[in-house]
């Protein structure tokens, strides 16, 4: 049997490094999460669309904020434009078995993506090779672009409009922080 009171004491200790970060997050700079939400209310008043991105738990954490842009929050209103680029596995292999898997987000950006629209990359590293190629090309093609990186941000906050940065070195807590600050942004544009 495992030694049950040191196995509480490790989630004690993951959920205290947890609120840590949350707090020290919600201590610092917030003005790039204010920043992103109006950035995608602005595009989705003009008839935009919030195209999201990422790898891995990234990935969900895109489809997760895609479903809450399109159905609702925490309150009715008329749906939103929302698309997370890593739903649709023939298109994501299709693109990484032609070109790279660099390219999987940047060739979905060349199709999707129009002028007054939104990108939004999420990257833990904040160096993931498909976010970076997703949000130049975005750029390029006249979208707004959104980071929300961990770590120092990498290349992914040097190439975005709009960086929210949760600055730690565990992919975990970083994730965690990441929800909170998506399900932040998701209320503003709730209104």
């Amino acid at each position: 049997m495992a030694d049950e009171g040191g196995d509480a004491a490790r989630v004690r200790g993951i959920i205290d490094r947890t609120i840590a970060l949350h707090e020290r997050v919600g201590r610092g700079d917030l003005s790039p999460v204010v920043r992103a939400a109006a950035a995608v209310r602005t595009a989705q008043a003009a008839g935009g669309k919030l195209l999201i991105f990422g790898n891995g738990g990234s990935a969900a954490d895109a489809q997760h904020m895609a479903a809450e842009i399109v159905n609702r929050f925490q309150r009715e209103r008329a749906a939103l434009a929302a698309l997370a680029l890593s739903t649709d596995s023939s298109i994501v292999t299709a693109i990484a078995n032609d070109y790279s898997f660099d390219r999987v987000f940047a060739r979905q950006i060349e199709a999707l993506g129009r002028p007054g629209d939104v990108a939004l990359g999420i990257s833990t590293s904040g160096n993931s090779p498909s976010v970076v190629r997703g949000l130049e090309t975005a750029r390029g093609r006249g979208l707004t672009t959104i980071a929300l990186t961990g770590r120092d941000g990498g290349a992914i906050g040097q190439v975005a409009d709009v960086h929210v940065n949760v600055f730690d070195e565990s992919t975990a807590r970083i994730q965690e922080v990441h929800r909170t600050l998506i399900h932040a942004i998701c209320e503003l544009i709730e209104g």
